[in-house]
Order: structure tokens, then sequence, then C-alpha cells
């Protein structure tokens, strides 16, 4: 087994296109060997807590006239990719820091990439505000996670140092793109990369996996010849 450590924010669409992607490849490759880990990493990290409008968000993060030639790239990949984007359902911005509370807990209980799989559907196909506690209640709820007690984690600060300072600590460590992949804790891999790219490490992966079993095999053999 070989961790993929994932760096994301639910609210990116470079993130759901490259999750698209990635789960493409391991459902072509069902003994991948591989172990998602889902970490926090803020689109905007000073998005103010109670979110903003979208509009408003989108207007003045790129300007009116320069933003549909930036969202064509997007448009673009995820029609590629088969990502659904229902961007008349989305109305406002969240600052996400709850959700990826969420997804902190999830991680613990060990339904991390299905909970950002909902996040991400709540979104970006259903216009969701997933910012607001009692969607983020819901979402835990349907994989799992004790409705009641989630409920009472948001209404309070738990764990948001904890989830600030992962991100700030990957920053600081020089994660910039998003997402961004880390396999075995050495290969850093940027942006949203093909299926046809993860099939290739996937199948890498396995390679390596069958020589080492090989060089492992034989090895034992010399040493039972020896004996």
């Amino acid at each position: 087994m070989i961790t993929l450590d994932i760096f994301a924010d639910p609210v990116c669409p470079w993130c759901l296109i490259g999750k698209a992607r990635l789960d493409r490849a391991l459902e072509a490759r069902p003994d991948h060997g591989i172990v998602l880990a889902w970490h926090p990493f803020q689109l905007n990290p000073t998005m103010p807590p109670e979110g903003m409008e979208r509009n408003a968000y989108l207007d003045a993060k790129f300007g009116r006239e320069a933003l549909a030639k930036k969202q064509m790239p997007v448009l673009e990949a995820a029609a590629q990719s088969g990502v659904t984007l229902n961007l008349a359902a989305i109305g406002w911005m969240p600052n996400t820091i709850d959700a990826l509370r969420l997804l902190h807990w999830a991680g613990i209980e060990g339904c991390q990439t299905p909970v950002m799989a909902a996040l991400m559907r709540a979104f970006w196909q259903e216009g969701r505000n997933i910012g607001d506690p009692e969607v983020l209640t819901e979402i835990g709820a349907a994989w799992g996670l004790d409705r009641a007690l989630i409920a009472r984690l948001l209404a309070s600060d738990a764990d948001r140092d904890t989830v600030l300072e992962r991100d700030t600590h990957a920053r600081e460590r020089g994660v910039r793109a998003m997402p961004t992949f880390i396999l075995g804790e050495r290969h850093v891999i940027e942006g949203a990369q093909s299926t046809e790219f993860w099939l290739t490490v996937i199948d890498e992966l396995a390679e390596l996996a069958r020589a080492r079993a090989a060089d492992g095999g034989t090895e034992r053999s010399a040493q039972r010849l020896q004996a």
C-alpha cells in the first residue's frame, strides 16, 4: 500500500476535476494499492467567515471583463472530464474552514474520500452552501458520522486551530498549486493530472512491486541454498 496525500479545497474547480480524473484511474485499476489522505488547503484563506455572494467574489477576484476568459479553461476541462458544473445554481461562496474541519473528522472515522466527494457535489452540482453548519451536519451524518456530535463540534471551535495550522504548514512547505498530490511522502505532483497520467503511475507502481517481489524471492532462494 502507498499513501497519496492530497491538498485540496472542495470549492476549487481544479480539485473537483483532478479528483474525477484520479477516480477513473483508480476504478480502472481496482488493485491499485493506493490509500488517499485528504489535507486542508483553503482556496480563499482570507474569505470572510460568513462567506460572500459568488458573483461579487468572482468580480473581485477576476474582474467582470476577464471572468469569461478565466473560466473557459475550467469549463473545457470539466466537459472533457465528464464533470458537471452547475454554475447557475451556485449563489454563495463559503468560507471552507468548517467544511475542512468536517473533512478532518471524517479522516478520523475513515470516510474522508466519500465526504470530500459529497462536499464537492453539494457545492458544484447542488449549489448548496457548504459553509452552513446544517448542510455540513447532514453531509457528515449521511456518511456515518454522529449527527449530534458533528453539530456540537461545528458550533464550537473544535480543531479549528489544527486545521489552520495544517494549512499553514503546507504553504510553508511550498504547496502552492491546487490540487497538490504527494505520492509516498516523496513525489510531488501538482495540478489536475489526466486519467492517463494516473494509470501510468499505478502501472509503474505495480511493476515496481512485482520486481521487488521477484528480487525477494531470488534472495530467499539463494539463502536456502546457502543454508
